[in-house]
């Protein structure tokens, strides 16, 4: 997104015009009218990352634009950053500049950033970290008052911690998130909230057990979980499987069990097809559970076709999609049994034309299914 796009001033106007095309995508399938989530108009980014430009002397944030991408182009503000961001960047670059060793072959620097007020610096090298980076570096760490990791090909160096710890308030619930440098979270924390109390709120009603894929460090996992009897929450990352186990535990939320696997090894799982040892970590059997929600936050590609179809004999579907397409994509077999009963736009990325959504979608009469979700014959 190139600073120029960035108008405060015009951005209800922006929003309104990117929720219309999103609308008339969704329009063949019969969505109701959506609820559209502003972002804040700046501030709203708690993450970022930068390329460092060295021109002799001189050092400056770099980013580029995708029809000239050997071109620098100088940031000497980010105002989509969020206050925190904001602060630590020109007082980081004022230290670089001054620190032969801590600038020497230095060509990235990744921000991270938490309403709880914890910032979280990356670092990142061509060159070996030695001793005297690593002295030079935790000075800095105390000066900015930040956390600070140091990368580098094959090295990684963590001056005190790699994690930022953020708090969330949702319904009238404070979650506490371990969130790990260079892992994924939701970028726009103030959407990411009203996001997670749509979800709470379109499964307040629902029953039974439930069947997250996607699920990340625990994002939606937490306050989903005061809404049904038990929750599977599977995840295929290592380090968002950590966090996610971590945030549950922080956070007394015991009806819940995360499973590291791939949302294909979850469809051989529920078919039956394939005994996976990591499912003996369930305190019983997964035919057991009473499977009739399943939520799915998948990447940008939506649900491939295989996944698609497991997802599809369940009775209920809570889908959030970070890309319209696909998930028009995916709707078109989706809605051949169930109906869009609510629909939402989340502006995660205001300027753009990326628009967060979602849908929740409940079976059509006639379509009966067993007690874990699954079509009858």
């Amino acid at each position: 997104m190139p600073l120029s796009a960035v108008k405060p001033d015009d951005y209800d106007t922006l929003l309104a015009t990117k929720a219309a095309g999103v609308c008339a995508l969704m329009a063949p399938f019969a969505v109701p009218e959506p609820t559209i989530i502003p972002s804040p108009p700046t501030g709203y980014r708690m993450r970022a990352e930068f390329r460092l430009w060295h021109e002799e002397d001189d050092l400056y944030y770099a980013m580029f634009h995708r029809d000239a991408p050997k071109t620098p182009v100088r940031i000497t503000e980010f105002p989509v950053a969020c206050v925190a961001i904001q602060a630590v960047m020109p007082a980081l670059l004022r230290e670089l500049r001054h620190n032969k060793v801590l600038r020497h072959k230095l060509f990235q620097v990744e921000f991270l950033s938490t309403l709880a007020g914890e910032t979280l610096v990356t670092l990142i090298y061509h060159r070996k970290l030695d001793e005297a980076w690593q002295s030079e570096a935790i000075a800095l760490s105390k000066r900015l008052a930040v956390k600070l990791v140091g990368r580098s090909r094959k090295q990684k160096l963590v001056l005190g911690e790699d994690y930022v710890t953020e708090e969330l308030p949702v319904a009238g619930i404070t979650y506490s998130y371990r969130q790990y440098e260079q892992s994924f979270t939701q970028p726009n924390a103030a959407v990411n909230i009203r996001m997670i109390e749509w979800a709470v709120e379109v499964a307040a009603a629902l029953s039974g057990d439930l069947l997250e894929l996607y699920c990340g460090n625990g994002n939606f996992t937490l306050p989903l979980a005061r809404q049904f009897n038990h929750v599977i929450a599977t995840e295929l990352s290592k380090v968002s499987t950590r966090a996610a186990r971590h945030n549950l535990s922080a956070n007394s939320i015991s009806n819940v069990e995360i499973i590291r696997l791939a949302a294909e090894e979850v469809v051989q799982a529920i078919a039956g097809e394939r005994e996976f040892r990591r499912l003996r970590e369930l305190p019983q059997p997964l035919a057991d559970y009473q499977l009739e929600t399943v939520f799915v936050d998948p990447p940008r590609a939506g649900l491939d076709q295989s996944t698609l179809a497991m997802v599809k004999e369940f009775p209920t579907i809570i889908y959030i999609s970070c890309n319209p397409v696909t998930l028009a994509d995916n709707l078109h077999t989706l809605t051949t049994s169930h109906r869009v009963t609510r629909f939402a736009l989340f502006d995660q990325f205001p300027y753009t034309h990326h628009m967060e959504c979602g849908v929740l979608l409940e079976r059509r009469q006639g379509h009966e299914t067993t007690d874990h979700g699954l079509e009858k014959d």
